[in-house]
């Protein structure tokens, strides 16, 4: 009887142990080398990219590309982008680099004074 309550005790912890045991996480890194950042004029937002290769991209809301720029080519990197030009209408901006690939929806519209932006959440 006590071999059976030892044996059943040792399965128990065993098998409790294994649930317990640290795995890798699946949860993505954060990555501070691509960003975007507050502008320093209104009707512009910017991105700031930190040693890699990055394009910035803008679609329209069919998923058409309608703007491509080469933001970086592996040098420290801050670059503005005026909305003025744009169509009042969602879009969405992709900013691809190889380590991270960002994708921010845009909402342009106009203000009264001119075109401006927000990014929806």
């Amino acid at each position: 009887m006590k071999k059976t309550l030892t044996i059943a005790a040792l399965i128990l912890v065993a098998g409790t142990s294994v649930f317990a045991a640290p795995g890798k996480s699946r949860a993505p890194k954060a990555n501070n080398t691509v960003s975007f950042i507050t502008p320093a004029k209104e009707n512009t937002f910017s991105v700031k990219v930190a040693a890699e290769k990055a394009v910035v991209i803008i679609y329209d809301q069919d998923g058409n590309a309608i703007y491509k720029d080469l933001v970086s080519k592996g040098l420290p990197t801050e670059k503005s982008y005026n909305v003025s030009n744009l169509e009042n209408g969602d879009y969405t901006v992709e900013i691809k680099s190889e380590k991270s690939d960002i994708k921010k929806q845009m909402h342009v519209y106009d203000d009264g004074q001119g075109k401006s932006y927000l990014f929806i959440q």
